[in-house]
């Protein structure tokens, strides 16, 4: 393989401008702390999930339905912007802010909306927004990265490597266990879940498409491309 073709996928180099905080499951006070001093931006309801387990954000965002009166009195101190437009959801709400802060470098925390409805535009919202920004999702210990390019990545030896077409991509790979050699993995006909890294380096080209690589969460570093 070409390594012209290639950048390199690692972590510790760069840290997350921000975390974007949605109404849903959220990590632990202890993994929170991880993240140091970072903005955490609270889309609407995400407020209160966040005042259950003892963390304050730098900012509620949204139409702000579902931000309880309890949670505007705890938060009275809390910078709180209202964004009526029903045109885009709290989580693009959330997003256009951090891009207004020239937050580049962001982190999802809270992907599942709820009814499934919600998860799965919060995902499209994700893999839009992707291409002007460096995401990463964050949940259950696991970090979900949105990849239009071929990349060598850092990875550990052992560790589950996952690749979910967005919605169909053709793929090459070096150093797992089971490779693909321009294979087609496409949603509702072949996926790539729970491979394994048989190195601290895997290879990924990526001959079309997109797709999402979800690999073991590094925080409170974010992707860096090389």
């Amino acid at each position: 393989m070409n390594d012209k073709k290639y950048t390199t996928l690692s972590f510790g180099k760069l840290k997350f401008d921000a975390a974007i905080c949605l109404n849903s499951d959220l990590p632990s006070l202890e993994e929170f702390a991880k993240l140091g001093d970072m903005p955490i931006l609270a889309a609407d309801g995400a407020a209160g999930r966040l005042r259950k387990i003892g963390v304050t954000p730098s900012v509620i965002i949204g139409d702000l339905d579902s931000l309880s009166s309890e949670d505007i009195a705890h938060f009275e101190k809390v910078k709180i912007i209202s964004v009526p437009d029903q045109d885009t959801n709290d989580f693009e709400k959330t997003l256009k802010y951090a891009q207004s802060m020239n937050y580049h470098s962001v982190l999802i925390l809270g992907i599942h909306g709820g009814e499934m409805e919600h998860t799965l535009n919060n995902w499209s919202v994700f893999a839009r927004y992707s291409k002007s920004m460096n995401l990463a999702l964050y949940d259950a210990g696991r970090y979900g990265i949105s990849l239009d390019k071929s990349i060598h990545a850092e990875v550990k030896t052992g560790e589950t490597i996952s690749l979910i077409p967005q919605t169909k991509t053709i793929i090459s790979t070096e150093n797992l266990k089971w490779q693909l050699s321009e294979e087609i993995l496409q949603l509702a006909v072949r996926e790539g879940a729970r491979n394994v890294a048989e190195s601290d380096s895997i290879t990924l080209e990526i001959h079309r498409g997109e797709l999402l690589l979800f690999i073991d969460g590094r925080l409170p570093s974010a992707p860096s491309y090389d």
